[in-house]
């Protein structure tokens, strides 16, 4: 039975943020981008484990399936993902201090300078925990938000690969978080791409293409074999694929997971993220058909989000650097405004000072 939190990619056009909004699907991509950014700065000063932010940036996903970017700053969402993520994965902080990072990371100060009995942290802490009944309304309660990362380790125990493919798979899956690709695919799926992909690169460009390397079956099994060669030594470029057993359905969802992650790369400013060039040199699989999704990152709009907390006037946009509405998409517009609208209490609305690092 498929997960309600695996949606088809389709529904990416459908989203609150696009649907009732001025929202184009690559600008809604970017602040996602921006968002699990920012929420990886907070969870890394906070000293949070990895599991516990992979588990947060993937409610954040989720969130944005439901609720609109216009309706909810992204920082703020973050944030309380964030804190959710402290108490539901046992590594509890308090929630003045992460409101006091929080604040740091926002006004682009250090965090020895934010008092934590100061008006603006009393003010975020309001703020994310109104957040927090909004997000816990939008999942469910299900807090349940498997990784790709714990199948890349059953894919390394299972094949001892090169420990440069194991590292760079690893990094590949922490980038998938910045994409969408938790809610439109299984974390086997995923974890398969970050591992292809990561062979692929390590290889080089004259090794076995990735349409080569997802195929149903090896491209040359259909060849005759001279009976003066021994059998070939099972294909490693292909491990991934016949390792999990995939369908041909299966196979079609490992190359859109590829061109998503590949058409993510190659928006990326090259100056601030020059590890990702080998990346947007390998071509995207054929058999992929899906829309376009990202436009490069300096051409998209810099608009503000009609939310709770607006950045100032004059702030720097900086694109993330990559490191290694309550309504389903499947709902009309007329659907979304019959929603009883949430009552935004006084304290949350006021406007927070930011500085758009995110």
């Amino acid at each position: 039975m498929q997960s309600q939190w695996v949606f088809p990619i389709s529904a990416l056009q459908l989203t609150p943020s696009v649907v009732t909004s001025s929202y184009t699907v690559a600008k809604e991509l970017y602040d996602r981008s921006r968002g699990v950014e920012f929420l990886f700065r907070l969870g890394s000063s906070l000293g949070l484990p990895t599991s516990a932010m992979f588990t947060a940036a993937t409610w954040f996903h989720r969130f944005f399936m439901r609720y609109s970017m216009e309706d909810y700053h992204r920082q703020d969402v973050a944030a309380s993902c964030i804190f959710l993520a402290t108490k539901t994965e046992e590594c509890g902080r308090k929630l003045r201090d992460v409101a006091r990072v929080c604040q740091a990371k926002i006004t682009g100060k250090d965090v020895s300078l934010i008092h934590s009995e100061s008006p603006e942290v009393d003010q975020l802490q309001n703020v994310i925990l109104f957040t927090e009944e909004v997000l816990l309304e939008a999942l469910c309660f299900d807090f349940v938000a498997p990784s790709p990362h714990a199948e890349l380790i059953d894919l390394f125990d299972a094949y001892q690969e090169d420990s440069r493919v194991q590292d760079y798979a690893w990094s590949i899956a922490h980038d998938s978080y910045r994409t969408p690709l938790c809610v439109l695919f299984s974390p086997r799926i995923i974890a398969s791409a970050c591992y292809v992909l990561a062979q692929r690169a390590v290889d080089g460009p004259h090794s076995a293409s990735l349409d080569a390397r997802i195929s149903a079956s090896p491209p040359s099994a259909s060849l005759p074999t001279p009976p003066s060669h021994k059998p070939g030594s099972p294909d490693a470029s292909r491990f991934a694929v016949e390792y999990y057993g995939f369908t041909e359905e299966d196979i079609a969802k490992v190359s859109d997971a590829l061109s998503i992650l590949l058409e993510y790369y190659s928006v990326q400013d090259m100056q601030n993220a020059p590890h990702v060039v080998p990346l947007t040199m390998i071509p995207p699989p054929t058999s992929s058909l899906r829309p376009k999704l990202y436009e490069p990152f300096s051409q998209v709009p810099q608009g503000s989000s009609q939310s709770a907390s607006v950045p100032p006037a004059g702030t720097s946009n900086r694109t993330p650097i990559s490191s290694y509405g309550g309504n389903t998409p499947a709902k009309t517009p007329l659907h979304v405004t019959e929603q009883p609208e949430r009552v935004i209490p006084e304290s949350t609305k006021r406007v927070i000072a930011r500085l758009d690092l995110s």
